[in-house]
C-alpha cells in the first residue's frame, strides 16, 4: 500500500493546486477555491507525513 499512496498524493496535490488556480482565475465562488485549497493542503501534509514515516534510516 505504501508504494501506491505516494503517487496518489502527488496527483491530488497537482490537481488541487491546478483547480485552485483555475478557480481563482475564472472568479469562481470562494467556497470552490477553498475546497480545492484544502485538498492541496491535505495531500501536501500527507506527503510530508509519508516521507518522514517511511524514509530510509
Amino acid at each position: 500500500m505504501n508504494e501506491k499512496l505516494r503517487p496518489v498524493l502527488w496527483l491530488l496535490l497537482i490537481l488541487g493546486l491546478a483547480a485552485n488556480a483555475a478557480a481563482s482565475t475564472i472568479g469562481a465562488h470562494q467556497l470552490v477555491g477553498s475546497v480545492f485549497g484544502l485538498v492541496a493542503l491535505a495531500s501536501g501534509t500527507g506527503l510530508a507525513i509519508h516521507h518522514y514515516r517511511y524514509r530510509r534510516q
